[in-house]
């Protein structure tokens, strides 16, 4: 049953034309209520992953709930459809159960706030935000067990509540959520800036509307999706093909020692429209890795990339949805049955970027990006200080981002790219830890024409005894590269012990021990390389050997040889012609390294770490193929 919506003026707007000044006007005034609901959030919020890192998503959409400007796309239509509640002026609805919104948000760490906007007895739009909450209760400290199997076991999970109703604040019901979490004073402060982020974009809507009329800004509304839905339009028909292509990426294993998984989809396009099609993803792990993918999600996934890759000037929206069709079988890794645990989804979600990327660049491969956007590391370390105060970090890490076709990758860069890091001294001024190495890891990112990002090696020195836990990937299956560019470099962790000893261990793991002095070498995979690394100016490689990004011998892999900080030019002259010839000419598009079955025979000397071993079902690998 869907949402009544009550309305004391429930008269639908006028239809006005509106002129291309007064859209423009609009256009910006949105796009700065976002950027200041995002502003208004860091200032308000306390815990690291939102305050300093901004993990945390806004949005502000239109009557009828479609996405006008934002980061993810809206759920809101999806959410009323199967509200069974009524929608009047003064609500405010929390959130955090995936399976209660159809995947709009994707574990129960993050939680959303959705606001209706009411104007002269009308809703005239609803503004929205989640954040991701450090804690939430559950099994381990960040409640993003590895080794969860339901996600009962990952903590509090909130269906559509109100938390207003008629601007009444429900003040029982946040007390019974903020009993469930570790960290209360974070959680409410959080909310509390949830909360407020909305208000705020709430206000700029209603001024928007009072200076230009209630019509007109709906009008203008309307205009901004239809827009978005030519340009998209106009794209899927120069950029796609009606000829199916296919690609597949693993995410590498669960953390229960299984995997990898694949993940694939095929792509073509059915007159004006285009189909994606998730046929042949692995079945649903039996751990955490599973992301339930929104299918308007995933569309906003789609546009952004192309629209950053072919026309970076038009502003995404919700527009051009009825232009893409996107098919998810039930009960796979992306869309795994209830009650599937789904907290560390963050692999399975950063994959997805590399694998529209491959899908996209075949056609084009002039605009293609090698890999990289392929998780978001995670650090968690807990415990008790000598005054007997806890302590909890959650903390994102970065890789190295991919090889493009305009320059090199950034080193160590966020997935996201309004993410920042947490700045050191905030880290050692409020947790008991040490930052005692931050660089990035020469030789990391794949040589090419365009070098991939490298990753970061950050070491952190324990100074209390306490918990940890990392969610990382790219640790068996390499990025790849494109166009010539070779793989990145895999992920690694190293534990130093205080007493000497050195483990290294997995890219997914939790409740580990560590003792005051203990040392964690936290080093991210880097991104693939784009081009031949054998046309990258020499000039360029020696001046890279100097700054610490490639080492000498790394710089033997673009064929240059530096002697003294300086590329030798006759040396690396009949280097590069002697790797030319034994070569020979690049044919293929990808290189994604060794095969599986080689990963697998290799690990344990590679990686120090054992292969993952092969799930119950069968893959049929790219190399095998």
């Amino acid at each position: 049953m869907p949402a009544q919506i009550l309305e004391t003026n429930p008269q639908p707007f006028a239809a006005v034309s509106v002129d291309p000044v007064t859209l423009d006007i609009i256009e910006n005034a949105l796009r700065n209520a976002r950027v200041e609901m995002d502003a208004t959030l860091v200032r308000t919020a306390m815990s690291p992953g939102i305050r300093e890192q901004g993990d945390a998503f806004p949005l502000i959409a239109d009557p009828a709930g479609k996405m006008i400007v934002g980061q993810f796309g809206s759920f809101i239509g999806g959410f009323l459809d199967g509200y069974d509640g009524t929608i009047e002026e003064g609500d405010m609805i929390l959130l955090s159960d995936p399976y209660s919104c159809d995947g709009a948000i994707s574990h129960s760490n993050d939680w959303l706030v959705l606001l209706p906007v009411f104007k002269n007895g009308r809703i005239i739009a609803y503004t929205a935000m989640f954040g991701h909450q450090s804690d939430i209760g559950g099994k381990v400290a960040g409640s993003m067990p590895i080794t969860a199997h339901a996600i009962f076991e990952e903590g509090v999970r909130i269906p559509p509540v109100k938390i207003y109703a008629k601007g009444v604040y429900n003040a029982d019901l946040i007390k019974l959520v903020m009993h469930q979490t570790r960290k209360p004073d974070w959680c409410t402060a959080d909310l509390n800036a949830l909360i407020a982020s909305c208000r705020v974009a709430a206000r700029r809507v209603v001024e928007m509307s009072e200076r230009f009329g209630d019509d007109l800004y709906v009008a203008a509304t309307q205009e901004l999706l239809a827009r978005n839905h030519r340009a998209m339009k106009q794209l899927i028909a120069t950029s796609i093909g009606e000829a199916p292509v296919s690609f597949e990426d693993y995410i590498c294993d669960d953390g229960l020692g299984f995997g990898p998984y694949k993940i694939k989809c095929t792509m073509h396009r059915d007159g004006d429209k285009v189909v994606l099609d998730f046929a042949g993803t692995d079945p649903q792990s039996s751990a955490s890795i599973n992301f339930y993918l929104n299918e308007n999600m995933f569309k906003m996934f789609f546009g952004i990339y192309m629209i950053m890759v072919f026309d970076p000037q038009i502003l995404f929206n919700d527009g051009f949805y009825d232009l893409i069709e996107v098919r998810i079988p039930q009960g796979s890794l992306l869309k795994p049955n209830y009650p599937a645990a789904l907290s560390g989804r963050t692999h399975a979600l950063g994959r997805i970027f590399d694998i529209l990327g491959g899908l996209l660049g075949q056609k084009t491969p002039e605009f293609l990006n090698a890999a990289g956007f392929s998780s978001s590391p995670h650090l968690f370390y807990s415990g008790t200080d000598s005054t007997g105060k806890y302590f909890q970090l959650f903390q994102i890490g970065f890789g190295g981002i991919p090889g493009r076709p305009m320059g090199d990758g950034p080193d160590g860069h966020s997935l996201w790219p309004g993410f920042t890091n947490v700045p050191n001294e905030f880290l050692e001024r409020y947790f008991p830890l040490r930052i005692e190495r931050y660089e990035t890891a020469p030789d990391s990112g794949g040589a090419g024409l365009h070098r991939g990002g490298n990753g970061i090696h950050m070491t952190y020195r324990f100074l209390e005894p306490g918990m940890i836990a990392i969610h990382d990937d790219r640790w068996f299956v390499h990025p790849w590269g494109v166009n010539g560019g070779k793989p990145g470099a895999r992920a690694r962790k190293i534990l130093e012990r205080v007493d000497g000893s050195t483990d290294i261990i997995g890219n997914k793991v939790e409740d580990v021990r560590v003792e005051a002095g203990d040392q964690l070498h936290y080093i991210t995979w880097g991104g693939g390389g784009w081009g031949d690394p054998l046309d990258r100016p020499a000039d360029l490689v020696a001046r890279e050997v100097r700054e610490g990004l490639v080492t000498s011998n790394g710089a033997l892999n673009y064929g240059v040889v530096v002697v003294d900080g300086e590329a030798d030019a006759t040396a690396t002259e009949a280097l590069r012609t002697s790797m030319r010839t034994t070569r020979g000419p690049i044919s293929e598009i990808f290189d994604f390294g060794p095969s599986i079955a080689d990963l697998r025979a290799s690990c344990v000397a590679d990686t120090g770490l054992p292969a993952p071993r092969q799930p119950v079902w069968h893959h049929n690998n790219r190399a095998a193929a």
